[in-house]
């Protein structure tokens, strides 16, 4: 798809400046110019703004995560640990009694 009707040559573009040029005078140009270019300045840092924010905000949220989820890691593997050494101290309890009740039914 090709947009010819878009494409200005050498001398339109010099009649939209003659027009332009009498519309508005030579000594407001500058003025006008001056205006587009503090405007345009504007909309850049406004638009730099909002995409420093998007960022700061989306890496806030993916750290929040991520630190959530390590905190829920934890406690898990926490849990566990002391479920595991819970059920290692009673079987090991249970090991020596038996040992033990097996060592004085050999020595009675």
């Amino acid at each position: 798809m090709h947009y010819t009707f878009l494409v200005l040559s050498g001398g339109e573009i010099m009649i939209v400046f003659l027009v332009f040029l009498l519309l508005f005078g030579s000594s407001k140009i500058p003025e006008l110019a001056k205006g587009l270019g503090k405007g345009l300045r504007e909309f850049k840092k406004a638009t730099d703004d909002i995409k420093r924010e998007i960022n700061d905000s989306s890496v806030g949220d993916i750290t929040r995560d991520i630190s959530e989820s390590a905190s829920g890691i934890r406690k898990n593997i926490s849990e566990i640990t002391t479920n595991i050494t819970e059920e290692v101290n009673t079987s090991t309890e249970e090991v020596r009694k038996d040992v033990n009740e097996m060592s004085n039914n050999i020595n009675t």
